[in-house]
């Protein structure tokens, strides 16, 4: 793969493998529909000669804000062979991010999916002055007649004219690696989004140390179900297609679950939240079941943590337990495997700790989890565990062709292919993390002797959730502090499902809203536990957060009846709140807000 473009890659793919299936979708009915190779690699020339058409240069930035479809990818490879660049929002992006974002990068096209994210298109096309076009995927979406939008399909139509085909050569022949291929926007600190600018190179990097590290070939089948907006899911699909592997397109990833009893994937990456859910509902289902099966299911269970622990140590597991856990297999875990189509040889999973119970349980089973660390700007892959390794404890060995040291504060820093070149229009930001070629990642750790990583704290103040969405605590609490009825407010939701909030009321407010209420004669204490009082914070939280994209919104909250004080520990001398403070010191009142939610 050296000295090799994405999209050289794809059309030698499509002479080799023809009329193959590279991709599936489901239409309406849920049935899969293939795409092959050699439609595929048409699609993409088709559409690079819709986007000269359309006026698109090298260098121009094309907005793609859509849940997952081939023509995601289709129009993702189409604007490297033009050389332009991509900008990828999550389909869920409120109209006030997306504005601020495509305002920044003065795109020049908007490809969106769906009607709500037409609806949103719509709004914004009239607002920024670059944007001269929707185009959209789904036939289905209603257009407004007074917007110039234009449907896939007839956008791709207008490619097939000849006469491009000598404007599209000549632009294509000067692709290179070093030409900006996108540019994808992380939470800052500040609240303020980061356009992270990613080169052909940077992804060709990322397909090289992944061929050198895991074990996948044309034989693999993937299913694509994590937003294609992530770093994680598409730097995945790059890997997936140049090795010729089959890729099943998953609009909605809810249906997950669903899904991989019908594609019966071979890989796949995947979040923490996927294992949680699955771990949820197998540990739910066997509740409900007869002593006998759950006795059954303990047993093969305790059959598979066995030989496990043979594994992790890898020493040969012992002919008794061989034939126990073969019996084991057989009976009770070959069941628990075919709830998740019972083909995978192994799943990736990133973007937020997994839980070494949940590891635990989906090894015992037989489903080997390759757990890796990395960030959007180093094209995801740090680390990543070796096929043989059951490491639990690390995040992988660091990967083939990079360097990682640790720096001042046990930061860790990385170096390499993969690394990013800066934040779009924010030199100072850049200067700041990027220091004599290494990357900054704001996270510490430890290297040990073999190469292996270990996560010890986050340095820098951004939230994951166990999804793998990216979140800004800072400008959540900035935006609904202002409230006169908030004095303090922390987000929660590291390693979690959803956003909740601890939250101190304004006291002459409060007292005031005591009144109203009729809860005046009782205790701080039980006035913050009332029902009524809750309800009326969270309506205002609502309103209040209206414009943010529905993974950042504060969906539960618990009221408490002191401040934070630095006295009590929970505010550093310069009044800055100590998160892990707060959050050992107030853990029941989390844990409630996430129990049963």
């Amino acid at each position: 793969m050296e000295n090799q473009l994405l999209t050289s890659i794809i059309r030698e793919n499509s002479i080799k493998y023809g009329s193959r299936n590279a991709l599936f979708y489901q239409k309406s009915d849920k049935s899969w529909t293939p795409i092959s190779w050699t439609e595929f690699w048409q699609s993409i020339q088709d559409t690079a000669k819709a986007l000269l058409t359309n006026g698109v240069k090298p260098g121009d930035k094309v907005a793609i804000m859509s849940r997952n479809m081939p023509e995601w990818t289709i129009c993702d490879y189409a604007l490297q062979l033009i050389r332009a660049v991509s900008v990828p929002l999550f389909s869920s992006t409120s109209a006030a991010q997306a504005e601020y974002m495509i305002n920044e990068t003065e795109s020049v096209l908007l490809l969106v999916g769906e009607q709500e994210q037409y609806d949103v298109a719509d709004e914004l096309v009239r607002k920024i002055s670059t944007l001269r076009k929707i185009v959209v995927f789904d036939p289905n979406v209603k257009f407004n007649k007074e917007t110039p939008s234009e449907y896939f399909s007839d956008f791709m139509n207008s490619g097939r004219d000849t006469k491009y085909d000598e404007q599209l050569q000549a632009v294509s022949s000067e692709a290179k690696e070093q030409d900006l291929c996108s540019i994808l926007y992380t939470s800052g600190t500040s609240g303020e989004p980061k356009g992270v600018m990613l080169s052909v190179g940077n992804f060709m990097h990322c397909v090289r140390i992944h061929d050198l590290r895991i074990t996948i070939s044309d034989k693999d089948v993937s299913l694509c179900f994590l937003p294609l907006s992530h770093i994680f899911e598409r730097g995945w699909t790059f890997i997936a297609l140049s090795k010729g592997m089959t890729s099943y397109y998953l609009r909605n990833p809810k249906e997950v679950v669903d899904a991989v009893q019908v594609v019966k994937p071979t890989v796949m990456c995947s979040v923490p939240r996927f294992f949680e859910k699955t771990y949820e509902g197998v540990n739910s289902k066997i509740s409900r079941s007869s002593k006998t099966k759950q006795a059954m299911f303990k047993w093969a269970i305790s059959m598979g943590g066995k030989r496990f622990n043979y594994l992790c140590i890898k020493q040969p597991v012992p002919f008794g337990l061989r034939i126990a856990y073969a019996i084991a297999d057989k009976l009770v875990l070959s069941k628990g495997r075919a709830v998740l189509g019972g083909n995978f040889r192994f799943m990736v999973c990133g973007g937020a700790a997994l839980s070494l119970d949940i590891i635990h349980f989906f090894e015992q089973v037989g489903i080997h989890i390759k757990i890796g660390y990395g960030l959007t700007e180093t094209v995801a892959s740090v680390t990543c565990l070796l096929d043989d390794d059951i490491n639990t404890n690390s995040v992988g060995k660091v990967m083939p062709l990079l360097e990682v040291k640790i720096g001042e504060n046990n930061e860790i820093m990385v170096k390499g292919g993969t690394v990013f070149k800066g934040y779009y229009k924010k030199p100072e930001l850049t200067a700041e993390v990027l220091k004599d070629g290494y990357f900054s990642t704001g996270d510490a750790g430890r290297l040990d002797e073999n190469g292996y990583l270990f996560l010890t704290d986050r340095i820098k103040d951004i939230i994951k959730t166990s999804s793998g969405k990216y979140i800004a605590p800072q400008k959540i609490e900035s935006l609904l502090s202002d409230d006169k009825y908030i004095e303090q407010i922390t987000i929660i939701g590291s390693e979690r499902k959803y956003v909740t909030a601890l939250v101190v009321p304004a006291a002459i407010a409060f007292d005031e809203l005591m009144k109203e209420m009729g809860f005046e004669k009782i205790k701080k204490e039980y006035q913050v536990k009332e029902k009524a009082v809750i309800e009326f914070y969270q309506k205002r939280i609502d309103e209040l957060q209206k414009d943010l994209s529905p993974y950042e919104q504060v969906k539960k909250i618990a009221l408490l009846p002191a401040e934070f004080t630095i006295q009590t520990g929970e505010l550093t001398p310069s009044l800055k709140i100590k998160r892990r403070v707060v959050a050992e010191q107030f853990k029941e009142e989390i844990e409630n807000m996430y129990s049963g939610g």
